[in-house]
């Protein structure tokens, strides 16, 4: 394979355009998910990373892409962690990839996690290097890298201009070539063609932001970590808590310092995946989904209709129907069950089913109706074209906790959507009934009109 530049091409996701190389015709496709700092071109200009895309690319289809406001993509959004996990979608789309294996490197491996958990019927397996779940360290959570204060001093710095952006300077990614001076003035032009000071803060802060502790337990897909034990950005024990999570996931320490896979622990890396690419077994089609339930229902609904009289409550019923299904299909949400005057409906992102959510109660104001909702996230079992099991339970709980004109949502949702722009209020712990634990609710805020959002 020679060393010329794949071809950039465009896909597009929403309104958005995200740039993409493919190399290699294996039988295996394999979508590479990058850390935050990325550009196409300025990585192949990197004579360790070309050689290592190529030799993946020997034996699978290797897809590249850059994430949106960063590289080559449009940089009009970062995006949340939600839309980005469409952006993968759209790129495999753009390509024909019906199914991929994933691998996510640093940053890369919670958009991994959730794509995989959300859409099990197209991730035939994932790979992590590197892969992180929540960076900031807290009480309930010693394996993070920082804390948020550790965190914000250094993002400041950025900003001050006290750590300078996009000079040439030491590789931290990689302690095997921090000091090699060609590593070094690749590295600061990488950030500058990567991203501003403030996008790159921006991504950062975003990336603090994520926790998908959450999620990973609802991967069901064959898994092989890999991680070093001298990695400067993610602790070492984040990965071994990231395998032991996830059923059947396979672990593997690499013998180096490195925290990308192209430097110092490229060959091992490359013989583990391939050896892990050759031997998975195809999974059976999925009987479990992580999903996004919400529940929908008329306040007060008895004492209306018998105000009402049954001939006209049952003409502003079918009016309240065919008004959710309207806003129901543009937030591309699925509708599972209907029953009396509630919804039950599903998404495959948390923060487009409060969108959704929001927007069905203000378009039932509209016809005189006070409603209320409630969303959760969780691994639901699949049943036909139904979902059941106790995430879908826990939403209908949260749901009947709301109050007329109200959108509540499990903490599970609140920290799936950073970045989003939603607000929410902390409403407490709850004892949901059936539910062992209580539960941490929020209303999500009010920010206005919220119709023709998706």
């Amino acid at each position: 394979m020679d060393d010329a530049l794949p071809e950039v091409r465009y896909a597009r996701s929403g309104e958005v355009e995200i740039a993409y190389q493919v190399l290699g015709s294996g039988e295996i496709d394999l979508v590479f998910v990058m850390g935050w700092l990325t550009n196409l071109e300025v990585y192949w200009e990197e004579p360790s990373y070309r050689r290592f895309m190529q030799r993946l690319a020997g034996f699978t289809r290797l897809i590249l892409f850059d994430k949106r406001g960063m590289g080559l993509s449009d940089r009009t959004t970062i995006g949340t962690l939600e839309e980005r996990m469409d952006d993968v979608r759209a790129v495999m789309d753009a390509v024909g990839s019906e199914r991929a294996v994933l691998m996510g490197v640093s940053e890369g491996a919670p958009m991994s996690l959730l794509f995989a958990a959300s859409h099990p019927e197209r991730t035939a397996a994932l790979i992590f290097c590197g892969g992180e779940v929540k960076e900031i360290r807290t009480d309930d959570w010693p394996l993070g890298q920082s804390t948020v204060e550790e965190y914000e001093e250094a993002m400041e710095s950025i900003l001050s201009g006290e750590r300078p952006w996009g000079r040439p300077t030491r590789v931290h990614l990689a302690p095997s070539r921090e000091h090699d001076p060609a590593a070094i003035e690749w590295f600061g032009r990488l950030q500058r063609s990567a991203a501003s000071p403030a996008a790159a803060v921006a991504f950062m802060r975003l990336g603090s932001q994520i926790d998908v502790r959450h999620v990973v337990p609802s991967v069901h897909v064959p898994t092989l970590v890999l991680h070093s034990p001298g990695d400067p950005i993610v602790p070492f024990a984040q990965g071994k808590w990231l395998a032991e999570q996830i059923p059947g996931a396979r672990f593997v320490e690499l013998a180096g310092t490195d925290h990308v896979p192209w430097f110092d622990v490229a060959d091992e890396v490359i013989t583990e995946i391939r050896e892990f690419l050759t031997g998975f077994r195809e999974p059976s089609e999925p009987d479990q989904v992580l999903a996004t339930v919400l529940f929908t229902d008329i306040v007060e609904s008895t004492d209306r209709a018998r105000e009402m009289g049954d001939r006209e409550w049952r003409d502003l019923l079918e009016k309240h129907h065919a008004t959710v299904r309207d806003v129901l299909a543009r937030y591309r949400g699925r509708e599972i069950d209907t029953a009396g005057d509630g919804f039950f409906a599903a998404f495959d992102g948390p923060a487009r089913g409060i969108r959704c959510a929001q927007a069905v109660l203000e378009a039932l104001e509209r016809l005189g109706l006070s409603a209320r909702s409630g969303l959760h996230t969780g691994e639901c079992e699949v049943v036909g074209d139904k979902l059941a099991g106790i995430a879908v339970h826990t939403g209908a709980r949260v749901a009947a906790l709301a109050g007329a004109g109200e959108v509540f949502v499990s903490q599970t949702v609140r920290d799936l959507v950073a970045g989003s722009g939603l607000e929410f209020e902390d409403r407490g712990l709850h004892e949901l009934k059936g539910l062992e634990e209580p539960r941490r609710l929020f209303a999500v805020r009010s920010t206005g009109p919220t119709a023709g959002r998706s």
